[in-house]
């Protein structure tokens, strides 16, 4: 799994909002210890996928207490091996999730696709998973994110 954590990183950081994802709800270094820590958690579901005994996929989702006393299901982690998509791992492991999501009573199921990444926003779609929030960012420590013009070539420097 810590592997697998690994790459996931590595496959995100560089898409659009990724490194920031990276910095505030990727999983945390050493990646080790926070797999050990979320074991330890009862609010907490791990889930691995295999093929031949070969862990080729993870996943992690772990209750959220609302104001209102009701949990929500919030998924921080569900990755396959690019090498193993397509084949039913990831599918097998979201059903996984969402069984024991229902078991504990959460009123609906939590996770993160990148913009752009509409691999990861059709695999949740067919779940499901619609989205209900959008996160939207300025940098205020790069110019990657100046404001254009409908035409993308202007701007204004002061």
């Amino acid at each position: 799994m810590v592997g697998l954590a690994g790459e996931a990183i590595q496959e995100l950081s560089p898409m659009r909002g990724g490194q920031l994802w990276a910095n505030t709800l990727g999983r945390t270094s050493p990646l080790d210890a926070s797999f050990l820590l979320d074991s330890e958690d009862p609010t907490t579901f791990m889930v691995v996928g295999c093929i031949d005994e070969v862990v080729v996929g993870y996943g992690v989702v772990r209750l959220q207490a609302m104001t209102d006393g009701q949990n929500l299901g919030v998924i921080s982690d569900l990755f396959t091996h690019p090498d193993a998509r397509g084949v039913g791992i990831g599918e097998l492991m979201m059903k996984l999730v969402v069984e024991w999501c229902q078991e504990r009573g959460c009123i609906g199921v939590d996770a993160v696709a990148l913009p752009g990444n509409r691999e990861t926003k059709n695999f949740f779609e067919t779940f499901g998973l619609k989205a209900r929030a959008i996160i939207v960012h300025r940098s205020l420590t790069s110019d990657a994110d100046e404001p254009r013009t409908a035409e993308g070539d202007a701007h204004i420097t002061m």
